[in-house]
């Protein structure tokens, strides 16, 4: 697997997910276009052994799966999230100042603002039509810059460097259009040319809609060697790409499974987030279909397999180096990052990590390393989540990153297919304990 190819598409997954919405629709092409068939979940379920699915769930989630000849005994699974901090178009977003269209926003997660000034913004989400009497989702996206939030000059404020604050409800809605231009504009309208220009469609009845801003600065390798890529959304999309990736790679002889959630950056708290019973109501049908079978199959089904939750760890920032502590500084390029939490912020335990320690041995993979320091707080994943929810023994890795939660991340350029391999080799494993 060269490096390189590993980056193109990974790049291409960036550029054509905006959303966690496009997102999904991206990777449900690239099963597709590898055979996977598509189930859904108000529909019955034909599932054989030796074959390979998915499914979505409010468009923004995704469980792909393959499964080993014979009955199914125990999954491999990877977890990741669709969704990255954002700001988000609030219900009747268009506000008039001065000379000025503007959009007004919310914020989505736990955003660093700062680095959203200045940045050539598109928009983009799903919105609510009705076609033919039925309500069916669109997903839009401009394609092109269309928004800014500009800074204030330094010489309107000369404290700007001196650890200034950001509002945002009064200082990030974003310029839009001038009011000259767009005297008559509402958000329907709004909409209904983002569409037109899209789609070609100039008579959709919008009736709902989530959209988003995002950068429209594509994807790049940085460093004199090409030693570091940046790019928008890294966390999560980074490891939605290398689950996807190593499921597409595995041999298919053990069975193997992807869960996706949405609603990560804001606590996971919905039907498509890993508190939801998304991945719970699959592995029941799972179990029904070509497992055991019954409650005590379910049982055993779940307390066979492992998980491995994917989310980026803090890298060790070269400027910044006191924020970690002395001896778990993961280094960009230095492999996949073990994530320890002793309050289970982080789901991993010795034996969780002594899995995965092993297999990156076998594969020759390299492997770090994260603890936060002991006066810092901690963030979470879907891991502890997915964990407590279904009792299954988990491990939290990540790929290291700086810049978490910008609009703007960098990681290293090897990471990828270091991840990819291990976690390809964890799908095929056939001894779990």
């Amino acid at each position: 697997m060269a490096e390189s190819r590993v980056i193109d598409r990974l790049f291409d997954f960036l550029k054509t997910s905006p959303t966690p919405w496009h997102a999904v629709a991206c990777m449900a092409e690239r099963l597709e276009a590898n055979g996977f068939q598509r189930l859904r979940e108000t529909s019955s379920w034909s599932i054989l052994a030796g074959g390979k699915y998915y499914v979505t769930r409010s468009d923004g989630a995704l469980i792909a799966f393959r499964l080993p000849q014979g009955k199914l005994e125990s999954l491999r699974m990877m977890g990741a999230h669709t969704d990255s901090p954002q700001l988000r178009l609030k219900p009747r977003p268009l506000v008039r100042s001065r000379d000025w269209l503007q959009l007004g926003v919310e914020v989505y997660g736990g955003a660093l603002l700062n680095p959203w000034f200045d940045r050539d913004l598109g928009i983009a989400g799903r919105v609510q039509l009705r076609r033919a009497g039925r309500i069916e989702p669109l997903l839009v996206d401009t394609r092109r810059a269309v928004a800014v939030i500009p800074s204030l000059a330094i010489h309107m404020d000369r404290e700007a460097n001196q650890g200034r604050s950001v509002n945002a409800q009064t200082q990030m809605a974003a310029v839009l259009a001038s009011l000259e231009s767009c005297v008559d504009q509402t958000v329907e309208t709004l909409i209904a040319r983002l569409i037109e220009e899209q789609y070609g469609e100039s008579d959709a009845e919008v009736l709902d809609f989530e959209l988003g801003l995002y950068d429209r600065q594509a994807p790049a390798q940085i460093g004199l060697e090409g030693e570091l890529f940046a790019s928008a959304r890294l966390d999560n999309l980074l490891s939605c790409f290398c689950a996807l990736e190593a499921l597409l790679d595995a041999d298919g002889s053990q069975g193997a499974l992807l869960v996706a959630n949405d609603h990560e950056e804001v606590g996971s708290s919905s039907a498509s987030g890993a508190h939801g019973t998304f991945l719970a109501d699959v592995l029941a049908r799972l179990n029904e279909s070509v497992g055991e079978g019954g409650e005590q199959g379910r049982v055993r089904l779940i307390q066979r397999s492992r998980m491995i939750s994917c989310d980026n760890a803090h890298g060790l920032h070269p400027n910044f180096a006191d924020k970690h502590d002395a001896g778990h500084g993961p280094k960009l390029n230095g492999g996949p990052v073990i994530k320890v939490n002793a309050n289970q912020r982080y789901a991993t335990s010795s034996a969780t990590a002594a899995l995965f320690r092993d297999i990156c041995q076998s594969v020759e993979v390299p492997v770090q390393t994260f603890v936060t320091r002991a006066d810092m707080g901690c963030g979470s994943t879907i891991g502890p989540i997915t964990a407590s929810e279904l009792g299954i023994a988990t491990l939290d890795v990540g790929i290291a990153q700086w810049a978490m939660h910008s609009i703007r991340e960098t990681a290293g350029s090897a990471d990828p297919a270091y991840l990819i391999r291990a976690l390809t080799a964890f799908c095929e494993r056939s001894e779990l304990d």
